[in-house]
């Protein structure tokens, strides 16, 4: 008897967990997808990667369609605007799809001015921005930071970096 109830205790603790979890993954999604309404560009018709680099890494942003020529201004803009918003100290709209707690970026909001270099650039299909830094620590905040926007986002190929 001893042994059916434990059982039958562990197996709601089981179900519990299990239904806590696809809740929180619920939650997440439904935040990230009511973050990603306020992007400037149509999230279904681009492509976002992120690499890491010896002293930094890439965050890029490309169009799936090359003709998709409003698309891919806005794509721009957005992250021409991003990169100088990250050279001031300013991740609130990093904050605003992952919280705050994501890893490296209390790092990156902590660094002073200079000591990480945000490098937009724009490409025929959309554009990206090179982080870079000569700081082991912030170096290794980085990667943590772009590793969580892999495990977040995926990441789709990067062109021409």
């Amino acid at each position: 008897m001893k042994k059916t109830a434990l059982l039958a205790y562990l197996l709601v603790l089981f179900f519990a967990a299990a239904e806590a979890q696809e809740s929180d993954a619920g939650k997440h999604a439904a935040k990230n997808t009511d973050a990603h309404q306020l992007l400037p560009y149509a999230v279904d018709r681009a492509l976002e990667g992120f690499v890491k680099t010896a002293n930094g890494g890439i965050m890029q942003i490309i169009a799936k369609s090359d003709n998709d020529s409003q698309q891919i201004k806005r794509m721009q803009q957005y992250l021409r605007q991003t990169a100088e918003e990250y050279g001031k100290g300013d991740f609130s709209s990093t904050e605003r799809f992952h919280g705050a707690n994501m890893p490296g970026l209390a790092q990156m909001k902590a660094a002073k001015a200079g000591e990480i270099k945000y490098q937009y650039k724009a490409l025929n299909n959309g554009g990206q921005i090179v982080f870079s830094t000569e700081d082991p620590q912030l170096l290794n905040a980085l990667h943590a930071w772009i590793d969580a926007q892999i495990k977040e986002h995926g990441s789709a190929g990067l062109s021409e970096h």
